[in-house]
């Protein structure tokens, strides 16, 4: 079990994820890294949630406002040695009960074909895959997806 975190980008624990999870879609991504890393900038976001085991920041998850309706879940991760004990739903259902307190009806994102976990997971929680929105319209190796909350 960990213990979620509501805070924002300026969390020192955020912080220190953000590294790793840029690292790894590096390494995911290969050349198409620098168009989705545009994107990802993170310095501002003022809704971010951060995961702790045994005190040990984790996992994180962060939602920026896309639409008066939508937030846009964004900077998901887990640590690799922390895997598969559904920590990322943990963080991504926390997001979600702050997305519905603030009064929005839909959370939206964007993954990668190339992170099969990540669309598992997304899937496992009741989002559906849509049209691409935004930038990653015509992108192929871009998966977007939609969960009306409530």
């Amino acid at each position: 079990m960990i213990t979620l975190l509501r805070t924002d980008s300026q969390h020192p624990d955020y912080q220190v994820l953000i590294p790793l999870l840029d690292a790894e879609l590096a390494h995911r991504d290969g050349s198409e890294h620098a168009f989705y890393a545009q994107f990802n900038k993170s310095d501002h976001i003022q809704h971010v949630v951060v995961g702790y085991f045994e005190g040990k920041a984790v996992a994180c998850g962060a939602l920026k406002q896309c639409t008066p309706t939508q937030m846009e879940v964004k900077r998901m991760f887990v640590r690799p040695e922390f895997r598969g004990h559904r920590y990322a739903g943990d963080v991504l259902q926390e997001l979600e009960r702050w997305a519905i307190e603030l009064g929005f009806q839909q959370c939206i994102l964007e993954t990668g074909v190339k992170q099969p976990e990540a669309i598992a997971l997304y899937q496992r929680n009741g989002y559906q895959r849509i049209p691409n929105y935004g930038q990653y319209a015509g992108v192929e190796n871009s998966v977007c997806m939609r969960k009306v909350l409530g």
